[in-house]
C-alpha cells in the first residue's frame, strides 16, 4: 500500500522525498537541519563580518609571497558571483576558475566576463576535452542514474584542487551557504567524490576510456583537504546573504543578467533539473531550494506555494533546449524518449566507493571519540 501524500506544514517539502520525517507538530527534518546549521554555521550583523576579517587576514598572510592567496570557482551564477565581489571587498588576490563542460550559457559566459573585467581578476579556464565528456554523459544516462550532474561536479573539485596545489594556494573560496542549500534529500543527489561509481559505469555503456577527464577520487581529496592543507571558505555565511539583494547588486555593479533559477546558467542543468529529473525520477528541486528560502526568513510558504504552481518549462523553451541538448550528444528523440523509459536505477547498483567511505567514516569517528 503506497503511504499517503504529506507535505510540512513549515516548507514545502513533501514525500516524493522518500526519507522525509515529520514531528508530532507536522514538521519535516529539513526544517530542524536547517535550524540546527543555521544556529552553528551563519553569522550576521557586525559579528560576521569580523570572523569575515579575521578569515581574510589569515588568507593574506599565508598567501603574501604568492600570485594568489586563494581560489574561487566562477559559473556565472549568484552565489559564485557573489563571492568574488566580497573577496573583492575584501582585498583578496584570487584565482578565478571557470569550467567549461560544453554546456554554459551566454548569460553566464556574458556574467564571467563582466565580474572579471570589473574585478580585474585573472582568469583560469578550464575546457573539457567535448567528445569524452559527451560520452561519459551518455553513459550516465543510459545507466539511468539519478546524479547525471556528477560529472561535472567531480571534474570541477578536481580541477580546482589541482590548481590550488600547483600555485600553492591554501583557501579555496566556495559558494555553499545555510540560507539556500542546507535543504537537500540525500537520495536527490549522490557521492560527487566516488571516481570509481563514473568508471564503472563509463566501463559499462561508453565507447571511450577516461583520458582527460580531471579525476580526483575519495582518498586523493581527503590527502589534499588534510596534508595539503586545503581550507574551504563558506564566505556567504558571514554576510547577510540575501538572494534578491545579491541579485540587485550584482545587476547594479557588474550589470550581471539573471538566468532563471538556480544554477540555470548552465543550458543542460536547467534540463536535467527541470525535464530529467521531474519526468523520470519524479524530483522537483524547486521544493528544497524554496524552502530554503522560507527557513531563512527571504520568502514565505505562501509564495513558495505559489512559485511552485508556475511551469518548470516554458513549452516552445522546452522544445528548443531539446532540440540543442539531443543534437549536441548525437541522440535521435526515440533514443532520447527510450532512455528516458528505462527503469531508474541506483548508483549502488554499480560498483562504487561507499565501503571504503563508511569504513573510514568509521575510524574517523573512533579517532574523534579517542582525543
Amino acid at each position: 500500500m503506497e503511504s499517503k501524500y504529506k507535505i510540512c506544514v513549515k516548507c514545502i517539502m513533501d514525500t516524493t522525498d522518500c526519507d522525509i520525517q515529520f514531528d508530532e507538530n507536522g514538521i519535516c527534518n529539513h526544517c530542524r537541519y536547517y535550524d540546527k546549521v543555521a544556529s552553528k554555521g551563519l553569522f550576521s550583523g557586525q559579528e560576521g563580518e569580523t570572523k569575515l576579517q579575521q578569515i581574510a587576514d589569515e588568507i593574506k598572510e599565508n598567501g603574501k609571497d604568492k600570485d594568489y592567496d586563494c581560489i574561487l570557482g566562477l559559473s556565472g551564477g549568484v552565489d559564485s558571483s557573489l563571492v568574488a565581489y566580497h573577496a573583492n571587498r575584501l582585498g583578496l588576490r584570487p584565482l578565478a576558475v571557470h569550467f567549461d563542460n560544453g554546456w554554459n550559457s551566454e548569460i553566464s559566459v556574458r556574467n564571467v566576463e563582466k565580474i572579471v573585467q570589473k574585478l580585474n581578476l585573472d582568469l583560469h579556464t578550464y575546457v573539457m576535452d567535448w567528445e569524452e565528456f559527451r560520452d561519459l554523459q551518455l553513459s550516465f544516462l543510459k545507466a539511468s542514474v539519478l546524479d547525471i550532474e556528477m560529472l561535472t561536479d567531480h571534474a570541477i573539485i578536481a580541477t580546482m584542487f589541482d590548481l590550488a596545489r600547483k600555485n600553492g594556494i591554501k583557501y579555496m573560496l566556495i559558494g555553499t551557504n545555510v540560507v539556500t542549500e542546507s535543504i537537500l534529500p540525500k537520495s536527490w543527489s549522490y557521492a560527487k567524490w566516488d571516481i570509481r561509481n563514473i568508471k564503472a559505469i563509463q566501463k559499462r555503456f561508453g565507447q571511450k576510456r577516461i583520458d582527460k577527464f580531471p579525476t580526483c577520487g575519495l582518498l586523493k581529496t581527503m590527502v589534499t583537504k588534510r596534508i595539503g592543507k586545503i581550507h574551504f571558505v563558506e564566505i556567504l555565511n558571514y554576510v547577510d546573504y540575501n538572494k534578491q539583494k545579491a541579485i540587485e547588486i550584482l545587476e547594479d555593479r557588474f550589470g550581471w543578467q539573471y538566468y532563471g533559477g538556480k544554477h540555470y546558467e548552465s543550458i543542460f542543468t536547467k534540463f536535467y533539473q527541470a525535464y530529467i529529473l521531474p519526468t523520470k525520477f519524479n524530483i522537483d528541486k524547486r521544493k528544497a531550494h524554496l524552502s530554503n528560502l522560507i527557513c531563512s526568513g527571504q520568502i514565505t510558504r505562501n509564495q513558495a506555494i505559489e512559485e511552485m504552481k508556475k511551469a518548470l518549462y516554458d513549452p516552445e523553451e522546452l522544445r528548443e533546449d531539446k532540440e540543442y541538448i539531443l543534437k549536441k550528444l548525437c541522440l535521435t528523440d526515440e533514443e532520447f524518449n527510450a532512455i528516458m523509459k528505462l527503469p531508474v536505477r541506483s548508483h549502488l547498483d554499480y560498483p562504487n566507493g561507499q565501503r571504503v567511505f563508511n569504513q573510514l567514516e568509521r575510524i574517523r569517528r573512533l579517532l574523534r571519540r579517542s582525543k
